[in-house]
């Protein structure tokens, strides 16, 4: 906090709407104050450490540097930095890597003023809420088996409509070491073909279609 007792507050996000009802919601309270604003990752490391504010307001989905990437940056230099998410998906591989980079808390971008308020002063505070359907999500991960960097790159492939064949050649590998992946990729995500394991793993945002 400042001088004046106010809770020093960023926001990192790249839509000016989504930007500016933030700030609307943050200025309606009389004990808060919005000192940096960033509209990507690599400016929100920038403001941060320029600013050390309290609470950290970050989306996910954003240039330069994306958001886990930027929350990562920022608790390394600074490892007692409070930041919570606010992300249109709630994705289950999103929420775990948010939070394993070291963001205290994580809301969906429908969550209510009053609840988002009550949040920025809970993490103030030490705490780490979880909204329950974020918690659901976070829950449904955990007894999954995570995708291994081949396996992830075979699956991003396949998002892009490639045969097994164009897999093998793009990644030097055989058809069959291909069939093998994909049997893996299957289990692992709990589908019985490329689309339905396509959809879920878009679905868990293990991938994106960006």
């Amino acid at each position: 906090m400042n001088e004046s007792g106010k809770i020093r507050i960023m926001i990192v996000e790249d839509h000016f709407v989504v930007r500016a009802g933030l700030t609307a919601i943050i200025n309606s309270q009389p004990d808060m104050a919005i000192v940096a604003e960033a509209g990507n990752g690599q400016e929100a490391v920038d403001l941060f450490t320029q600013h050390e504010p309290d609470v950290t307001l970050m989306d996910l989905r954003i240039p330069v540097l994306s958001g886990t990437e930027a929350i990562a940056s920022i608790i390394k230099k600074f490892p007692r930095a409070k930041i919570i998410v606010l992300s249109t998906y709630g994705g289950d591989e999103e929420i775990f890597k948010a939070l394993q980079a070291g963001a205290r808390a994580y809301f969906l971008k429908n969550v209510k003023g009053q609840d988002l308020i009550g949040a920025i002063r809970a993490v103030l505070a030490g705490q780490c809420p979880l909204p329950p359907e974020i918690a659901s999500r976070l829950a449904e991960r955990i007894p999954r088996t995570e995708l291994s960097p081949r396996e992830l790159e075979i699956l991003t492939l396949i998002a892009k409509g490639r045969s097994n064949r164009d897999v093998a050649t793009a990644l030097a590998i055989s058809e069959g070491t291909v069939r093998v992946h994909a049997s893996n990729i299957f289990a692992k995500l709990g589908c019985g073909d490329r689309v339905q394991a396509v959809s879920e793993a878009f679905h868990r945002g293990i991938i994106r279609f960006d």
